[in-house]
């Protein structure tokens, strides 16, 4: 049987396969992004297109999109020097954060408009701080927007606006990244799903931080996430299920907030620290549409859950084979 050390081997990623361009200024359209089509078995592996999706989902079929909408979670110190990448809000001024380039491990930072920013001590993991802003004069969100940048990793050379990195249906704001999942998704695509007779829900679960550098990465049950479930998707999850219709997520954001709903029926809102792994029980997700995933991030344990490690494997060496995209601008996974 194929372990994590094994997987973790097929994965390492050529530089060329890094996406650090949205699909819409290479192809005009969002949604001309590659689609890899695997289902339980090794024969089961397929290379599509994401606009072939309505042909390979059946009536009554529920997708779910998170709407969660991309915040500008990165902020510079007023010398340019420090850099601040949110990880979590506690409070309207309390966030646990990811503290770059502090290298004089100063206790406070000074940022524009004689905002301060003091470091309060260790977060809910290493390398997370806890800090506190003090005399910001308006709503942080507001502050976030006149002085914030969108988080933009190594990958990716050009500094895209925030509007590059949010779905067109992104309306409730909070995620530090982007639940890239839905990211391909126009309002077209969407039109053709539903002649399809192929429904769509939404709910909203605001993405943390997704890497902390120096190859580490969050562990979900130490990084919570506060999530939204709607009483209409909670109707549409109930009808899709009683036609025979599965429930397909969009992204891992979407699992998790619906696998968390599954555990605790009739509590549609809060925080979750629920970590999917291989020997997690799906409850009530039959699908899972994602990205292609780093080899050491958590969200490859959750694919687990849905696919063997011999398939997955397999999925992976063809993704890298057939040169598709991996990160938040890249090419997408169903996996049924």
């Amino acid at each position: 049987m194929t372990n994590l050390i094994s997987l973790h081997d097929a994965f390492t990623l050529p530089k060329h396969l890094h996406a650090h361009t949205p699909a819409e200024h290479i192809n005009v359209n969002r949604e001309n992004v590659k689609l890899l089509h695997t289902e339980r078995g090794m024969d089961g592996i397929h290379h599509r297109q994401l606009n072939d999706l309505p042909q390979l989902l059946q009536p009554n079929d529920l997708l779910i999109f998170n709407r969660s909408r991309t915040i500008p979670a990165q902020l510079f110190s007023e010398s340019q020097q420090v850099t601040i990448r949110l990880a979590r809000q506690l409070s309207e001024w309390e966030w646990e954060a990811l503290i770059l380039n502090n290298d004089a491990n100063a206790s406070e930072i000074n940022l524009q408009e004689g905002v301060m920013v003091e470091l309060l001590g260790t977060g809910s993991e290493a390398p997370l701080t806890q800090i506190m802003f003090h005399h910001v004069n308006e709503p942080m969100l507001s502050y976030l927007h006149k002085y914030g940048e969108p988080i933009r990793y190594e990958y990716i050379n050009t500094p895209w606006p925030l509007e590059a990195y949010q779905t067109v249906f992104a309306s409730a704001p909070g995620s530090i990244e982007m639940p890239s999942a839905g990211r391909a998704f126009s309002w077209t695509l969407i039109q053709a799903l539903q002649k399809h007779q192929i429904q769509v829900g939404f709910l909203t679960l605001h993405a943390g931080i997704s890497y902390y550098e120096n190859n580490q990465w969050p562990n979900p049950t130490h990084h919570p996430e506060s999530y939204e479930i709607p009483d209409d998707t909670v109707t549409a999850i109930q009808q899709a299920k009683a036609k025979g219709g599965r429930i397909i997520a969009v992204g891992t954001t979407v699992v998790r907030a619906l696998e968390t709903y599954a555990q605790a029926p009739h509590v549609c809102k809060g925080e979750t620290n629920l970590y999917i792994k291989k020997e997690t029980p799906l409850q009530l997700v039959d699908g899972l549409l994602s990205g292609l995933h780093e080899p050491h991030s958590s969200h490859l344990d959750l694919l687990r859950a849905f696919l063997s490690d011999d398939t997955l494997l397999v999925s992976y060496q063809q993704a890298l084979q057939h040169e598709y995209l991996w990160h938040e601008f890249g090419d997408l996974h169903l996996m049924l």
